[in-house]
């Protein structure tokens, strides 16, 4: 069960670094009209979305850890 939980761990890490990177990439491309545009950009909106994606991926990761540690704990 640990195994799992640790290789479910990982894939959720690497799934954030994959969100992030995205984020990062969209808001280096960002341009002189998406910022002075009326209204929030189609790109403001990605990052937004890729932000909450990273933000909900990062709870599960840190419920993920908890529940290993719990598991640990009660091991020993």
């Amino acid at each position: 069960m640990n195994l799992f939980l640790v290789l479910l761990l990982v894939a959720v890490i690497l799934a954030v670094v994959v969100v992030l990177i995205k984020g990062l990439v969209n808001m280096a491309q960002t341009t002189q009209a998406d910022l002075e545009g009326e209204g929030p950009s189609d790109r403001a909106i990605r990052s937004n979305k890729l932000m909450q994606q990273r933000i909900l991926l990062q709870a599960v990761a840190i419920g993920l850890i908890a529940v290993i540690l719990l598991f640990a704990s009660a091991g020993s």
